[in-house]
């Protein structure tokens, strides 16, 4: 018999088991949901009150991803989730704030009119920051004499001299900084980082990264976002910084924070009539005591592109792509094609992972989100920059 009312209770659901089955069904459900919890991936909402989120800028078209939901937040858009709760956003451009406020209903009364408003309203334990990047050191100054944690989209910054006023900035305000990539999140390069230190490829001798698209004009990025990256002011440089920097950042977690030795870079401009001012094509070389790396970055290339090979004296794994892997050892005529295994909470996504960071339950070290890694990223960029301007290869530690 049905009951009168709707079940939504594992309890009011085992009373409608026959006698004999309900002890059996009642502990496969519990180990199910046991095992669940335990992997991260329980569907019963994070206990505790929301994390308070405030939004600093709009002309980042990764905001989109933060919104709804996809590779850069893999567990969802922050609107509609309960661990997260967005209560400001900092926009001087009504326009463009009326634009994502009709696409994803946001109240008017969301938008302030600068950083200090909005935390002095809404209070907010951390900034999700989307401006351009040379405007990230102001926004992380700012937070810092406030207060206030901030994460920021990749790069960190335009040059290692901000990353490093970004540093001091930290360190005076006592505040955490992050940098979301979305390389960061995807179960295949967690899978190769982790049979390299299991020893499974050997030590590793080479890493290539592959990292770009067609361009952002090709693929249609807002007029705002498109604007910023021609600009080197503004974004550092062109293919270089867009997608260099997701290659700088892996290697230097392969590497456990070792910088490399020196840099050299060559880039191109093979679109000049639609990006005048930056490049659209880079190749940079990492040399390393027992190691090298070439990054590869692209505005050029006729799809999306993400991959990371490493290379082990024993071994190879290649991430094709955010979940599949190939591995192939020596005696193998192929290598073997794999899923990696499912990142669970806090690393599965920069929420998670900022959620964690605030509340002490994680430490930063050299993660992929981390100051210091994507500090030691910067320095690589700026060094690949100056080598592509002056045709040398730049010797590492950078001046500071």
């Amino acid at each position: 018999m049905l009951p009168d009312k709707p079940c939504f209770s594992l309890q009011c659901a085992f009373s409608l088991l026959p006698g004999s089955k309900t002890n059996n069904m009642r502990n496969a459900l519990l180990l199910m949901l046991a095992f669940l919890a335990v992997s991260g991936h329980s569907a019963v909402a994070a206990s505790g009150p929301p994390m308070k989120v405030g939004i600093v800028g709009m002309v980042h078209d990764h905001l989109d991803g933060f919104l709804k939901g996809g590779n850069l937040v893999p567990a969802g858009g922050i609107l509609s989730r309960p661990d997260v709760q967005v209560v400001g956003i900092v926009e001087t451009d009504q326009k463009l704030f009326d634009s994502y406020a009709q696409r994803y209903h946001l109240d008017p009364s969301l938008r302030f009119a600068s950083i200090q408003e909005m935390v002095a309203h809404t209070h907010p334990q951390a900034v999700l920051v989307f401006t351009a990047p040379s405007e990230h050191r102001q926004v992380v100054e700012e937070c810092a004499r406030l207060g206030v944690h901030v994460m920021v989209e990749k790069p960190l910054a335009t040059s290692y001299q901000d990353a490093l006023a970004i540093r001091n900035a930290a360190q005076q305000g006592k505040i955490h900084v992050l940098v979301n990539l979305e390389t960061s999140w995807y179960a295949s390069g967690t899978e190769a980082f982790n049979l390299l230190k299991q020893g499974a490829l050997g030590p590793m001798v080479k890493a290539v990264f592959r990292d770009g698209h067609g361009g952002p004009k090709l693929i249609g990025v807002s007029p705002g976002f498109l604007a910023f990256l021609r600009d080197p002011k503004q974004d550092g440089g062109g293919a270089l910084f867009d997608f260099g920097c997701y290659g700088a950042n892996l290697m230097t977690w392969l590497m456990e924070g070792d910088a490399p030795l020196s840099v050299v870079a060559v880039t191109k401009q093979l679109q000049p009539e639609t990006y005048p001012h930056v490049d659209d094509e880079a190749e940079i070389v990492l040399n390393y005591k027992n190691a090298v790396a070439i990054l590869q970055a692209s505005w050029n290339w006729p799809f999306a592109v993400k991959q990371m090979d490493v290379y082990g004296r024993t071994g190879y794994a290649k991430a094709i792509d955010s979940t599949r892997i190939e591995v192939r050892k020596p005696n193998e005529a192929e290598g073997q094609m794999m899923k990696g295994q499912p990142l669970t909470a806090p690393n599965d996504d920069p929420i998670h992972y900022l959620a964690a960071v605030l509340n002490g339950e994680v430490r930063e070290g050299d993660s992929l989100s981390s100051l210091k890694n994507n500090i030691t990223a910067m320095e690589i960029l700026d060094a690949a920059r100056q080598s592509a301007q002056s045709g040398k290869t730049v010797v590492l530690p950078l001046a500071k």
